[in-house]
């Protein structure tokens, strides 16, 4: 079937992260069998932060990443599985591994405005026959033509689809309009988009995606995913279908496996929370919420002020440590006992 926009589905990567990396092999095989029969093409599998992230920075999995992604491959009859690899966390021995397990296309992710540092890890992906894909996270801290630039490397390397990803949940839609409409109109390969619902516009920014051009666009289940969660996989379905396009997703059975196999096993409903809220507001990092609570919690002071300083220090992904520097200057600043 010819589809006119390509649902990925990353339930069980960003979900990771809101599951604090504890998928069970069951759950993942549950998950992938539920989008392998409702006609997700393609699901990515890893740890939250890609390949490599199980550590103490960014959290252990409870089970070994390559096991997942064979268990997953081996439920799936169509589907195909996809990785996530953060060049610096993940290497190149990483996804070589993945390729055994069963990986058939590869997301390298990089900050907005590094690029360049995913050279070998794209040419990697293409030379093992993997669908290859450039990864621009944190879109909304770059202004166009840097993030133009830099989609032009990743293809340059040979990424077949390069992705606005707005990581932190904080783009409008006409920012959203603005970033894919620019690299619809500079780049020859496709386009892709990622979002986060921190501000409550995860769909009205995919919307806005699509009509600017974007053909791939991702979404989790029940919106499980970092901060408020991603797009939600089957609220898509149901949207893209009244509008005509072909997405080869089956809306009942998309809602089962949410409804029936997700929803049973999250730790808390995925909404906008004030935290969540603050992290789309300041533009934080999604993968940020829990370790900020966490934080907070320890040093005796509000989350929202971490967030909101995070936002004006313009903390990445990598810079997890800076969250308990912030909450420890803050309690000291109120001489809160630390």
């Amino acid at each position: 079937m010819k589809r006119d926009l390509q649902i990925v589905d990353v339930t069980l990567r960003d979900g990771s992260h809101a599951m604090k990396h504890a998928f069970t092999e069951e759950q993942v095989r549950q998950v992938a069998k539920g989008l392998d029969q409702a006609g997700i093409e393609y699901l990515e599998v890893t740890h939250g932060d890609g390949l490599g992230g199980s550590s103490l920075q960014y959290g252990f999995s409870k089970v070994n990443e390559m096991k997942l992604i064979e268990a997953a491959a081996e439920e799936c009859s169509q589907a195909k599985i996809s990785v996530l690899l953060l060049p610096g966390i993940g290497i190149k021995e990483d996804l070589e591994d993945a390729v055994k397990a069963g990986a058939k296309m590869v997301r390298v992710a990089t900050h907005v405005t590094e690029a360049d540092v995913a050279k070998q890890h794209i040419e990697l992906g293409r030379n093992l026959g993997l669908k290859t894909v450039g990864f621009l996270m944190m879109a909304h801290m770059a202004p166009i033509d840097k993030v133009v630039e830099q989609a032009k490397l990743f293809e340059s390397y040979g990424a077949e689809i390069v992705y606005v990803t707005d990581s932190a949940g904080a783009l409008l839609p006409h920012e959203v309009k603005e970033r894919v409409s620019a690299l619809k109109e500079n780049l020859s390969c496709e386009i892709g988009f990622h979002g986060h619902n921190n501000l409550s516009l995860a769909m009205a920014n995919t919307m806005a995606a699509i009509e600017s051009g974007a053909t791939y666009v991702d979404g989790s289940l029940r919106c499980l995913g970092a901060g408020s969660g991603n797009t939600q996989t089957e609220v898509m379905a149901a949207v893209f279908d009244r509008l005509g396009y072909k997405t080869g997703v089956e809306l009942y059975p998309i809602m089962d496996v949410a409804n029936n196999i997700v929803a049973k096993f999250m730790p808390r409903p995925q909404e906008v929370t004030g935290s969540s809220l603050i992290m789309g507001y300041s533009g934080v990092y999604s993968s940020f919420l829990l370790f900020t609570q966490e934080a907070a919690k320890k040093f005796n002071v509000d989350e929202r002020d971490i967030l909101v300083e995070l936002g004006r220090m313009q903390a990445v992904g990598g810079q997890e440590d800076l969250i308990y520097e912030v909450a420890r200057e803050f309690a000291r600043s109120k001489k809160v006992p630390v």
